[in-house]
């Protein structure tokens, strides 16, 4: 099997070292994978440097019709994209689709912003001292994005990356996760079309430890990064004075209170706790649930979880996908039994089968046990019953992490409360914490990171802010 080039300076380059990319469902191998050499990220480097200043001397409107043919890039090769989540993220056919969609939605927000993208003018003479002087911000780009990204959103979590970069004016060099380079490889091909300056995307899979070379490198302006909190705060202390975001784990609540509409909550709940084996970071891991509503929610919610048909990604049938290698399920298997060990009670689940753990369902848990403490990123979540309202917030709150909380209520009231008083980057009202468009601000609190996503929003974490003060009088 020959290894597949990864993309430095608008080239495809091989390399001696390489990658076996496989299928989270059965193991078996995909693709071999070429890692880039120290010399090789130099190199890109160099690359991204050049192309950072052809990026700042590119129209607007240049850029922005370039993000649109990668978008028509991105609807020609649907199927194919599709695909190529679904087996090498293990997931299903159906999500990896919505996931293309998803991507397509990035990159034409990225164009439409890419049109508009400015500063702002400022009332100088709100001060009398700057009466008669006229002034405005200017967004200057950075320059060169190293961005880093997770496997389990292997191409729109590239794009969140990719697209506000040259948006703004900026270069990138990705690093993709060893386990899914696939997508993003497939994205280079689809911007070398685009007439942006060659080396203003590069795919890069390299070794973690080439990543310190390049987080010394004073070239590169500003660090994406997307994943575990452990790393993402490491990768920080490690960056000096580059600038940095961080979009990291979470362990999200939903409060279903006895105003809400139960079955909608239900349905929804339950999509965001199992579906993709829980692996995104606003899984729905901790739910409270209104004492009064408690035994049937819990009821159903069980039925929904062992009516969950595990399978190969790429059959239209299957809703609980592999995770994405066996160790990841072998951990979780051990977060299970020792909460069990601790008192918990598993309604439902609590078994593996290689990579594949059941809907698992657990309640009279506490703080203390690992799967209501830390992210599980699985297809586990806990319930709990609540008594009133206050209660539940407080226990939503009782955590170190702060990205994303679901609300479910009938009550206008009870929703600004929680709109006023979750400690979360993103408060949803009436759906789950999965909830995502992707022109929002997306980003967490506390344990969970920090700046934000969301294409105009990550398009100012990766411009600088410039005043300018003009007296005309003189």
């Amino acid at each position: 099997m020959d290894a597949k080039p990864f993309l430095i300076g608008g080239e495809w380059r091989t390399a001696w070292a390489t990658l076996d990319v496989r299928t989270a469902w059965n193991d078996a191998m995909l693709a071999r994978v070429c890692i880039a050499s120290p010399d090789n990220v130099r190199e890109s480097i160099e690359h991204a440097m050049r192309a950072a200043r052809e990026m700042r001397a590119l129209a607007r409107y240049e850029i922005a019709d370039a993000l649109g043919k990668i978008v028509a890039g991105l609807k020609a090769r649907h199927a194919e994209l599709a695909r190529t989540i679904a087996q090498e993220a293990g997931k299903p056919i159906a999500l990896a689709r919505a996931e293309t969609e998803r991507a397509i939605a990035t990159f034409t927000f990225a164009s439409e912003e890419a049109r508009k993208f400015t500063g702002e003018q400022i009332a100088m003479d709100a001060q009398a001292s700057g009466a008669h002087r006229t002034g405005w911000t200017k967004r200057i780009p950075r320059g060169v994005i190293f961005g880093i990204t997770p496997f389990n959103f292997p191409l729109n979590l590239v794009a969140h990356k990719v697209a506000p970069a040259l948006a703004s004016g900026n270069s990138i060099i990705i690093k993709p996760s060893p386990r899914t380079p696939l997508s993003s490889l497939l994205l280079g091909k689809i911007f070398l079309e685009s007439g942006l300056p060659k080396g203003s995307l590069q795919i890069v899979p390299m070794e973690i430890a080439t990543i310190d070379s390049v987080l010394k490198d004073e070239r590169v302006a500003m660090v994406s990064f997307t994943g575990s909190a452990a790393v993402g705060w490491d990768l920080r202390a490690r960056s000096g004075r580059k600038a940095v975001t961080l979009e990291l784990g979470g362990n999200a609540p939903i409060i279903i209170d006895e105003t809400a509409d139960a079955e909608y909550a239900l349905e929804r709940t339950a999509a965001a706790a199992f579906g993709y084996a829980g692996q995104t970071c606003i899984s729905a891991q901790r739910l409270f649930v209104h004492e009064s509503i408690y035994e049937d929610f819990k009821g159903k919610l069980v039925n929904y979880a062992q009516g969950m048909k595990a399978g190969d990604p790429l059959d239209e049938t299957t809703t609980l996908p592999a995770m994405i290698d066996e160790a990841a399920a072998r951990r979780v298997e051990a977060w299970i039994e020792e909460a069990t060990r601790d008192g918990a009670r598993v309604l439902c689940g609590g078994e593996r089968r290689g990579a594949v753990m059941d809907a698992t369902l657990l309640e009279n848990v506490h703080r203390e046990m690992r799967v209501v403490a830390e992210e599980v990123f699985s297809p586990v979540a806990t319930i709990t019953s609540f008594h009133n309202f206050d209660e539940a917030i407080a226990h939503a709150n009782d955590e170190r992490y702060g990205l994303q909380a679901g609300v479910f209520t009938g009550d206008l009231r009870r929703a600004f409360q929680a709109a006023d008083e979750l400690e979360f980057g993103g408060v949803i009202i009436n759906d789950a914490p999965t909830f995502r468009v992707d022109n929002m601000p997306y980003g967490g609190v506390k344990q969970s990171g920090f700046g934000r996503e969301g294409v105009r929003y990550a398009m100012e974490e990766m411009t600088e802010t410039r005043v300018v003060v003009v007296d005309p009088m003189r």
